[in-house]
């Protein structure tokens, strides 16, 4: 039988089946990419807080209602910074002396030398041995995940050493202090070549181990890096730090008095002011305890009359009527145990009955796991420190500055660093009765009309860092120029910006 011809193919159908072909790959094309992309958008994706997720919230109110105040939205984690690829020039371990403060000051000079020097760092151990006698580690305090997460595109910080070290711990690391104060070049031209010699160093005390002054930018802004984004509180003391300022919060406004009239201040500094001849003895005994506290024949009132003591709480009633706040102001004093307890926060709770501690405002329960861990008490004030309306430290000790600074970094929020020489002198005038009570008001807001957290530059005095101002007190490279219209064009010793490669 004849085969029948093949039916005539219309005309343009080269170019259909083209078409078709092209589509069919243009579609794979979209579904691979689509597919690849999908990981990185979810890593990528917008953070919840523009006018459309509120929007979208508020149509899911019933849904939300079912969460608890205290229950936070998940988000998506951050996106990790690209790792640091660097050789090593051997590694760094450092044991932190001192409070929290002074220990949180310290990492950030830690980690800063590292990223100098090109070394790994091993987590920081912190004090258990001052007068505190806390045992909390790192972790116990700070988020440790989330402070090498953060950091890794500057500096390599690992958990332990290797273990090719086992030897070498075994037989004792070769450590020391470095020199107070030190500059970039100290650390350059004598800790980096004992690294490259030992592999590894200990440090076995790191506060105060880096100049205020004088360091390259980037190394100013590494120090500013590592204390206000990289030094991030563990979970559980953020959350109870959290309830305490949503506490404060509920009635309006309030002040955090950072009241230093613990015993240990006492007794390190020698001040008695206002404390019984047996109380006086009591904190001479204590100071001769520590062989540490190197000062120990100590004159209470030249001390005072030179501003070197903290003030007393009736003095600090006084000096907080004369600033002008009112008797209903909510006050949280911000401390360890004042010592001699309520008879001695007698004057201050009668100018002001709304004084309030953290253990008043939460449950034995909600404190417990905190009990005898003075540095993650500390941790609670510090988090309500930050985020009150005004700040008052009663001594200029660590806390004191490094919440200053930290205020002053989150937009200069009102600080009110009080002059204590001058107001010594006022109250003694005061309470003679050489001035009256409007004399001593004025005065008192005289003396501190510029110092309330202003932006200010930071007092440099060659060959004496004690006392020039300290960095974490007012880190002003690290400030915003928009911040700080009264230090425009600031200009900043050692600028150099390239760092070791």
């Amino acid at each position: 039988m004849a085969k029948s011809p093949p039916l005539p193919r219309p005309p343009g159908w080269r170019c259909s089946v083209r078409w078709w072909l092209a589509r069919v790959g243009t579609s794979v094309l979209v579904w691979t990419v689509f597919m690849q992309l999908a990981p990185i958008a979810e890593v990528w994706r917008f953070p919840r807080s523009d006018a459309r997720w509120r929007s979208a919230s508020a149509c899911n109110a019933t849904n939300l209602s079912l969460l608890s105040d205290e229950t936070p939205l998940r988000e998506s984690p951050p996106a990790l910074p690209p790792r640091r690829v660097y050789k090593s020039n051997g590694y760094l371990q450092v044991s932190c002396n001192g409070g929290l403060n002074q220990m949180r000051a310290a990492i950030c000079d830690m980690v800063t030398i590292s990223r100098y020097l090109n070394l790994t760092l091993l987590i920081p151990e912190l004090d258990k041995t001052s007068f505190w006698a806390d045992p909390s580690d790192f972790g116990d305090i700070f988020n440790v995940q989330h402070f090498i997460d953060s950091l890794r595109d500057e500096v390599k910080i690992i958990k332990s050493l290797p273990k090719k070290f086992s030897k070498k711990v075994q037989q004792g690391l070769f450590s020391m202090p470095p020199v107070s104060w030190s500059n970039e070049k100290y650390y350059l031209k004598q800790i980096l070549p004992l690294i490259q010699k030992h592999k590894i160093i200990y440090f076995n005390k790191t506060d105060a181990r880096l100049a205020n002054n004088g360091l390259p930018i980037w190394l100013q802004k590494l120090r500013c890096r590592v204390n206000y984004q990289a030094l991030r509180f563990t979970p559980k003391i953020e959350a109870l730090g959290n309830k305490l300022v949503s506490i404060l919060r509920k009635t309006g406004s309030f002040v955090v008095l950072h009241l230093r009239y613990e015993m240990d201040m006492l007794a390190f500094s020698g001040c008695t002011h206002g404390c019984s001849d047996k109380e006086a003895e009591e904190l001479t005994r204590m100071r001769y305890a520590y062989p540490w506290w190197k000062e120990k024949e100590i004159v209470s009132e030249k001390k005072r009359l030179e501003g070197l003591c903290p003030l007393t709480p009736e003095e600090t009633a006084l000096v907080l009527q004369a600033l002008g706040f009112e008797r209903n102001t909510l006050i949280y004093i911000a401390s360890g145990e004042i010592y001699g307890g309520e008879r001695r926060l007698a004057a201050l709770r009668a100018a002001y009955p709304k004084l309030v501690r953290k253990e008043m405002l939460l449950s034995p329960d909600e404190l417990r796991p905190f009990q005898n861990h003075s540095t993650q008490m500390a941790a609670l004030d510090y988090l309500v420190s930050i985020a009150s309306d005004v700040f008052i430290p009663s001594y200029d000790g660590n806390m004191a500055k490094v919440v200053e600074g930290h205020r002053r970094y989150t937009g200069f929020r009102k600080t009110i660093v009080l002059d204590r020489r001058e107001l010594v002198e006022l109250l003694d005038l005061y309470q003679t009765g050489e001035l009256s009570w409007e004399q001593f008001s004025d005065a008192v807001q005289e003396v501190h009309k510029n110092q309330m957290g202003q932006p200010v530059r930071r007092k440099v005095i060659p060959d004496r860092p004690k006392e020039e101002d300290y960095f974490y007190a007012n880190p002003q490279e690290c400030l915003s120029p928009q911040r700080m219209p009264q230090l425009g064009g600031l200009k900043f010793a050692g600028d150099p910006e390239t760092p070791l490669q």
